[in-house]
């Protein structure tokens, strides 16, 4: 019978069964219902969701037996055993009378845990008891034929019937009617002597016949191991007493029942329990630990240990409990053809069955671990295969010291706690595979924003140098650089060195494992420096820093060689396709930092080149400017310097510092569309040479309005002109609308031309020029720019 039919039948049996089984849970000193039998619908009508409500039972013990049964609970958990009678309520309001045996389970110190009980239906038997002095007389030979020995003694203890079931139930040879008349007395002292405690016995008859209290279900132990269920019953009729009835029924075959189930719920309990911590973590090793851990303490096992299924034919030792004993270490188990592998957990990989060893003495298969496992302790041991997806991964083996420990129907339980080990076990493999993943994932973006966020390949290898030592588990990683211009590679940077002698390292391409690997633009991997020392070139590197395990993959990117990243390791590397396809991930990753940080450099160095252009050519136009009016030579000039320090006396940032500078060597070039005669006059200008001369703010812009490059920088050759109070050109804008460059230009320009020699006029002096400044404060210039210009001039004492 398989475990599936075997759980079936058992739920049959108790869905079909007269008795309601119970599992209740001693928390705190209190009882809670954990489990209830399935089978409570169809005795009381209740659902097992109703009655596992808290409160289910108090609420619907009969009003006149709840305070008794309720303060018996203190019994139970004293004399651990309990045989109640009361009256309960069914969920359609009828009554119904019920028996509740009850048995207290502690755990190995001693302390109470847990209570398993029957509750079965003996309203029947009630009435029969009420109406047993009527059917003692009627039904005589009835109860002669009874499997029940009965035994009734009138009030003065004279026995006045026995029945051939009592006779025969202590396998007496005297006829029933021989024992008529005799005294009680007498009869207890015979039959005290087939009980395992005789005086015990007789105290227990002497006890029920003084009290006149009725015992129901008391169990008694034979000598011969069996059990009896004893009732005592005292007779009344319309309140006189007529003497006492004692049933005797042998129930040793039910007590195995009931012994059996209660083991099988104590196991099922226990498998739920180890399955809901293999389910509460992720990790291989804790859940291997968790395994074979559950399989000792559930099972009762002397040992258990987890084996998996390495790719050599090797099975490698995962876990064990408990791990003080030797025995697993001291074997050799192997899961191929060999010697090694025709043990159990060899043939139960390659077979993908259970392999059971019923007793290690007379199993001669087993010639290479008899000794070691007799000396152990062992007696009989069970391999289960671990299976995942139809491929077994590795083998659970379990060790008692009992033989043919391993029933089929332990096997059953067994192989079903084995089949969800390995449930748990691939799923914490998956978990774990799938997070090693993603950590290389992100180390690959962290790398990735390194290089994005950082055009120097320093900032960019230092993280992929951390992130190699880091996931890969290394003690030591370094990248040589390829010098394009000498063709060798260089020390670049590193991690993980004791000394600095990897800085040292000068290759040319072929030369060495890293210039092979370089030349040939292939990864090499050497598993033992020590047998390759003459062929590593670097020999200084391996006597300071002892590395035994080496590995060099090329940098490449776009097709051009950068470089190589190097892996050092102290000790043996173990390394699979999966590590090294990384490592050469992060080898990619190294090479675009390299090439994005070259192109970067180019970009740059031709960036600056083509801005240095254009400033030069932007300044040849200022003096060819200042050439075509030889009155304003070097005005151009002057009147940038004073506008940029006023705006960085502004706190005007270094980027808008660029384009002001721009602006103010541009400031007339609009001037280049003004006719000669008009630009060059000697004397002053009429109204209609000042409407054409007030275009040239206009013609800048639209000079300069179409190159890209110098849009940005347009607002002071074209507002440079405008006024504070709006009666300025070309647009009259006033206040905050005319841009800050072209407010603070307007104070430099209209002082340098002041203090300038004009063909009408004398320069000013400083003074003069200055107090013009002041006054034209809030009228033609911004005053907060006037103070700054103020302050700048007397602070700095500056004399343009």
């Amino acid at each position: 019978m398989n475990s599936d039919e075997f759980y079936s039948n058992l739920l049959n049996i108790i869905k079909t069964s007269p008795a309601i089984l119970v599992h209740l849970r001693i928390e705190e000193g209190k009882l809670k219902l954990n489990w209830i039998s399935p089978n409570i619908e169809t005795i009381l009508g209740y659902t097992v969701e109703e009655a596992l409500l808290p409160g289910w039972w108090e609420k619907n013990l009969h009003p006149e037996d709840s305070p008794r049964i309720l303060a018996l609970r203190s019994a139970l958990l004293s004399q651990g055993f309990s045989d109640n009678e009361f009256r309960f309520l069914r969920k359609d309001g009828s009554i119904i009378w019920l028996r509740f045996i009850s048995h207290l389970i502690c755990d190995e110190s001693g302390k109470p845990v847990e209570i398993v009980g029957s509750l079965s239906d003996i309203s029947q038997r009630k009435k029969a008891e009420e109406e047993l002095k009527d059917l003692l007389i009627h039904f005589q030979t009835l109860m002669e034929n009874l499997s029940v020995g009965i035994l009734f003694e009138d009030s003065q203890r004279r026995i006045r019937y026995v029945n051939p079931a009592l006779t025969a139930l202590f396998g007496l040879s005297d006829q029933p009617i021989s024992w008529i008349g005799k005294d009680g007395r007498e009869t207890d002292r015979l039959i005290s002597s087939f009980f395992s405690d005789s005086q015990k016995f007789i105290d227990r008859i002497e006890n029920l016949v003084a009290s006149r209290q009725p015992m129901k279900g008391e169990e008694l132990q034979l000598n011969d191991g069996r059990v009896l269920e004893s009732d005592y019953v005292p007779l009344f009729r319309n309140g006189d007493f007529l003497g006492h009835l004692w049933l005797y029924r042998d129930i040793s075959d039910r007590k195995r029942a009931e012994d059996k189930i209660k083991h099988q719920l104590q196991i099922l309990s226990s498998l739920y329990e180890g399955t809901q911590k293999l389910a509460h973590s992720l990790e291989p090793e804790t859940v291997a630990e968790e395994v074979v851990r559950a399989c000792v303490e559930i099972f009762k096992l002397k040992l258990a240990w987890l084996g998996k299924a390495e790719d050599d034919g090797r099975i490698s030792l995962v876990a064990q409990f408990p791990d003080n004993i030797n025995y697993p270490k001291e074997i050799t188990v192997r899961w191929d053809n060999t010697p090694e592998g025709q043990g159990p957990t060899g043939r139960a990989v390659r077979s993908g069955l259970p392999q059971i060893t019923a007793d290690f003495a007379a199993d001669h298969r087993l010639t290479p671990w008899r000794q070691l496992a007799l000396k152990a302790g062992f007696r009989s041991s069970a391999a289960f295969p671990l299976i995942s997806r139809g491929k077994t991964f590795g083998a659970l083996n379990l060790y008692s010291d009992q033989p043919g420990f391993f029933s089929p129907e332990r096997l059953d339980l067994l192989q079903a706690f084995a089949h969800m080990a390995a449930a748990a076990l691939e799923n914490a493999r998956l978990y774990k595979e799938a997070q090693f993943r993603l950590d290389r994932l992100q180390a690959l973006r962290e790398i990735d924003i390194a290089i994005i966020g950082s055009f120097d390949p320093r900032v960019a290898l230092s993280i992929l140098l951390d992130q190699v030592k880091e996931k890969l588990g290394v003690d030591a990683a370094s990248v040589l650089l390829l010098n394009p211009n000498t063709q060798i590679l260089e020390f670049g940077a590193a991690r993980g060195f004791r000394s600095r002698a990897i800085e040292r390292s000068r290759l040319r391409l072929g030369e060495g494992h890293a210039g092979r690997a370089a030349l040939e633009r292939r990864t090499i991997k050497i598993l033992n420096l020590k047998e390759e020392k003459e062929k590593f070139v670097r020999t200084e590197l391996l006597r300071e820093e002892e590395f035994t395990s080496y590995v060099v993959v090329p940098m490449v990117a776009k097709g051009r060689l950068l470089g190589v990243l190097e892996i050092f390791n102290r000790s043996p590397l173990m390394s699979d396709s999966e590590w090294i396809e990384f490592l050469e991930a992060l080898a990619a990753q190294a090479a675009i930092a390299v090439d994005s940080s070259q192109l970067f450099y180019n970009l740059e160095r031709a960036n600056a080149e083509l801005i240095q252009a254009y400033d030069s050519t932007i300044e040849g136009w200022s003096r060819a400017l200042d050439l075509r009016d030889r009155e304003t030579e070097g005005h151009s000039q002057r009147v940038t310097e004073i506008t940029l320090r006023i705006a960085r006396e502004m706190d005007l940032p270094e980027n808008e510092l660029v384009l002001i500078r721009r602006g103010a060597l541009l400031h007339d070039i609009g001037k280049m569309g003004i006719p000669d005669s008009i630009l060059l006059k000697p004397g002053a200008l009429n109204e209609e040479e000042w409407k054409i001369m007030r275009l040239h703010p206009q013609y800048a812009f639209d000079m300069l309005s179409s190159i890209a490059y110098l849009r940005p920088a347009l607002d002071i050759p074209l507002y440079h002109h405008e006024k504070w109070d709006g009666s300025g050109y070309p647009y009259g804008l006033k206040g905050e609308q005319i841009p800050l460059p072209a407010r603070i230009f307007a104070v430099a320009d209209v002082y340098d031309a002041l203090t300038s020699e004009r063909p009408y006029r004398k320069a000013w002096s400083r003074e003069d020029a200055l107090n013009y400044i002041k006054e034209q404060a809030g009228k033609h210039f911004d005053p907060q720019v006037v103070r700054v210009f103020l302050q700048l001039m007397e602070e700095m004492e500056f004399n343009f």
